[in-house]
């Protein structure tokens, strides 16, 4: 955890054996995310009036890279938080499924990857060429970069993509790939 979590005890004497068990339940759960970044724990007791004793309110505040989750476990709705470390499982079994489901949500996120530079025959001589690149450079090729021996194939302003990298005299396409309408032509 990059931050030092915030355990916070309300209307109750704060507990080194409850803040045990949650410091306990925070480095589980930094199994299930490693990027956490901080935490605050609010442990708190309300009191009712036509109850017998304090019913334990536990509310976690986690946040991930790009994400910022809140359990709240609320008394009123679970009448087994007569016991503060009941209250605080719960809420970090609450936290684990909200993790484990950010978690596999990122997982099937498609990832972009990014497109390898483009441009257009520009120049062609009998053994080499020259591209005229997306971002406006000129960019030397052999015909021997031209992948599937189809120099030969390519016209002056044919859309081709290449790997660029750095020449003798300058910058130069070290795989050279014409493009079709919606496919790269021959594969």
């Amino acid at each position: 955890m990059q931050l030092e979590p915030e355990i916070t005890f309300r209307d109750i004497e704060g507990s080194p054996a409850v803040e045990a068990k949650v410091r306990e339940r925070l480095e589980r759960l930094e199994r299930h995310h490693p990027g956490i970044m901080g935490c605050r724990v609010v442990i708190e007791a309300h009191h009712r009036h036509r109850h017998q004793g304090k019913l334990f309110h536990v509310r976690v505040d986690l946040t991930v890279p790009g994400h910022e989750l809140v359990v709240s476990r609320d008394p009123e709705q679970h009448q087994a938080h007569e016991d503060a470390y009941v209250a605080v499982r719960d809420a970090f079994d609450a936290m684990e499924r909200q993790l484990d489901g950010l978690r596999q949500r990122q997982q099937r996120e498609v990832k972009v990857h990014a497109t390898p530079p483009h441009g257009h025959v520009q120049h062609l001589a009998p053994d080499h060429g020259r591209i005229l690149s997306a971002d406006g450079r000129s960019i030397y090729f052999h015909r021997n970069s031209v992948t599937g021996d189809r120099f030969d194939q390519l016209d002056i302003g044919t859309e081709v993509r290449f790997v660029e990298s750095a020449g003798d005299e300058g910058p130069q396409a070290s795989t050279v790939v014409a493009v079709g309408k919606h496919h790269i032509v021959g594969d």
